[in-house]
C-alpha cells in the first residue's frame, strides 16, 4: 500500500490508478460515485474528488455532466490480453487424472509460496464470526452435530439463497433449491442429473479443471468451445457445435471464468439461455465468484433469463465465507426430484451445523458489508499481481484483466512449457498451475494460472523469480 505520508488524495488516486491500469476498471467503465468511493476508502468526499481530479489531469479519467467518472477510452496504452482460445472442433474424451493429482499433491505444503490454487486470502474470511456462530449454535441446541439433515437442506438457508437470487432477477423460491457439499457436487449432481456416459457436453475452453475432472469421472466426452478472455463462450461456435454435434448438456462459468476472469454479458446470456432451450439443451451454471465484482453493479446469473427449467445454478459459499465448511447449493430446475434422490443417494445430506452458521451469518446483514471489504482487497491485489507480472516476465507475456474473482490468466512466450515450467518453480519453493489442466485436449500449453488473491513480500518475490525462470526458458 501507498506510503502514510503520501496526501490521501494521491494515495486513492494511485490505487484507482493501478486498478485502471490492470483493468479492473476498463475503458468506459463508470468509476464508483465520489460518495461511494469516499465510503470505500473511509475518507472526505473532498480527498475523493482532489484524487478524482488528478486522475483526469493525468487522461485516465473523464467527467461526464450529471453522470459520474469514466475511465478515458486509451486501448493503445492497455497490456495485450490473450487471444480468444481455439480449441479442436471435435468431442474428446478427458484425461487429466494423473496430472491434476499431482499438482493437487503441492498444495497442503507449507514451505511453498501458493500461487496454483484458487483459495481465498484467509485473512479476509469471517472465520472468528462463524466460529462465534458455532459455538453458540451448539450451546444453544447441542444435537445440530449430531443430527442428519436430508436434501433439500435446511430451510433457513434456502430462505437466504432465495433472497439473494430474488435481487438478482431470478425467479426463484426457498423450494427451488438444493444444498449441496460445496459447489463442485452441485456439479456433478447436475451432470448425473442430465448426462449418461459418452453422452457430448460442449464446454467453455479454458474452464476450471475440477470440473473437467467430474467430466472425466463419469466417462463423458466433451466439445471445447472457442472463449474470449472479456466476454466468454462464443455463441457462433456454440450455434455451429449445436448444428453438428448431439449435445446433451452445455456448461459455462458465467461469471469470472476460472481461470480467465471472462464475464459473459446479460444480452449474451439472454442469447444463450434461448439458444440452449430450442434445443432443450441444459444449461449446468458455475457462479461460485458471481459475488467477487469488482465494479459497482453485481452482474446477473444466466439463470434469471431462464423461463422454462433448463438452467441448472451452481454456487457455493466457499470462495468469500468458508472453503472448509463444503456448503453449495443448486437450483436445479426441472432436474429437481432427480438431483435430490442423487444427494440422498451419495452421501444423505449435509452436516446441518454449517449450514445453520452460515443461514445465521447471512441473515444478520454482515455478509454484505464482509462482501464490499473483499471486493476492494481482491481488486487491488489482482491489479497488483497484473502489473508486477507485466514489469517481471517477458514482453511478449499476456494477462487478462478480470473484473471479479481473484485468479490470473498468463500467455507465456511461444516456447515455454507450463509443465516444465511448474517443475522449475518448485525448486525454486513456487506452486502454480499449468495450463495444460484446463483443456480435455491439453492445448494450453504455454498458459499458466495465477492465485492473485494474496500479496505480500513473498509473493512478489514469487512473481519475480517466476519472471526470470520464463525468461530463461523462452531464451533458451
Amino acid at each position: 500500500m501507498p506510503a502514510d505520508k503520501e496526501p490521501l488524495y494521491e494515495q486513492v488516486a494511485n490505487e484507482t490508478a493501478l486498478l485502471i491500469r490492470s483493468g479492473t476498471f476498463r475503458p468506459g467503465d463508470r468509476l464508483p460515485s465520489v460518495r461511494k468511493m469516499s465510503r470505500q476508502k473511509k475518507v472526505s468526499i473532498s480527498t475523493v474528488l482532489q484524487a478524482y481530479i488528478k486522475l483526469e489531469n493525468r487522461g485516465l479519467i473523464e467527467a461526464r455532466p450529471q453522470s459520474g467518472y469514466y475511465v478515458r477510452r486509451q486501448e493503445e496504452n492497455e497490456s495485450p490480453e490473450p487471444n480468444i482460445s481455439s480449441p479442436q472442433q471435435d468431442p474428446c474424451q478427458v484425461s487429466i487424472q494423473e496430472l491434476t493429482m499431482m499438482v493437487l499433491r503441492d498444495i497442503t505444503n507449507p514451505r511453498l509460496v501458493q500461487l496454483g490454487t484458487a483459495l481465498p486470502n484467509p485473512d479476509l474470511l469471517p472465520s472468528s464470526r462463524l466460529a462465534r456462530i458455532v459455538i453458540s449454535l451448539t450451546r444453544e441446541n447441542p444435537s445440530l452435530a449430531n443430527t442428519y439433515d436430508l436434501p433439500p437442506g435446511l430451510e433457513p438457508l434456502r430462505v437466504q439463497i432465495a433472497q439473494r437470487l430474488v435481487e438478482n432477477g431470478c425467479k426463484v423460491t426457498p423450494n427451488d433449491i438444493v444444498i449441496t457439499s460445496g459447489c463442485m457436487e452441485a456439479i456433478d449432481l447436475s451432470l448425473r442429473a442430465t448426462c449418461r456416459p459418452g453422452d457430448i457436453v460442449a464446454i467453455e475452453s479454458p474452464i476450471y479443471f475440477g470440473m473437467l475432472q467430474s467430466l472425466e469421472a463419469l466417462g463423458l466426452q466433451v466439445l471445447e468451445i472457442p472463449t474470449h478472455p472479456r466476454d466468454g463462450i462464443s455463441l457462433d461456435a456454440l450455434r455451429f457445435a449445436i448444428a453438428h454435434n448431439s449435445i446433451r448438456a452445455c456448461m459455462v462459468i458465467s461469471n469470472f471464468n476460472n481461470p480467465l476472469g471472462s464475464c459473459i454479458p446479460d444480452e449474451n446470456k439472454r442469447q444463450l439461455v434461448a439458444l440452449l432451450a430450442r434445443h432443450e439443451i441444459p444449461l449446468i451454471e458455475n457462479a461460485i465468484s458471481s459475488e467477487i465484482h469488482f465494479s459497482e453493479q453485481r452482474p446477473t446469473v444466466c439463470k434469471s433469463y431462464d423461463l422454462r427449467g433448463q438452467v441448472m445454478l451452481c454456487s457455493s459459499f466457499s470462495k468469500d465465507l468458508s472453503p472448509g465448511y463444503r456448503v453449495g447449493w443448486v437450483v436445479p430446475g426441472k432436474a429437481k426430484a432427480e438431483v435430490e434422490w442423487l444427494k440422498y443417494t451419495a452421501n444423505i445430506g449435509v452436516a446441518p451445523l454449517p449450514q445453520m452458521a452460515i443461514a445465521q451469518y447471512l441473515k444478520t446483514g454482515g455478509y454484505d458489508h464482509h462482501l464490499r471489504r473483499i471486493r476492494r482487497e481482491y481488486a487491488y491485489n489482482v491489479g497488483l499481481m497484473s502489473q508486477a507480472v507485466l514489469h517481471h516476465f517477458p514482453s511478449e507475456t499476456r494477462v487478462t484483466r478480470p473484473g471479479g474473482g481473484f485468479v490470473l490468466w498468463v500467455q507465456l512466450p511461444e516456447k515455454v512449457d507450463s509443465l516444465e515450467l511448474y517443475k522449475q518453480a518448485l525448486e525454486s519453493g513456487i506452486t502454480l498451475t499449468p495450463g495444460y489442466l484446463f483443456s480435455a485436449s491439453l492445448q494450453f500449453r504455454n498458459f499458466i494460472r495465477l492465485n492473485a488473491a494474496c500479496w505480500t513480500l513473498d509473493i512478489e518475490r514469487a512473481i519475480q523469480t517466476l519472471g526470470r525462470l520464463v525468461d530463461e526458458m523462452a531464451r533458451s
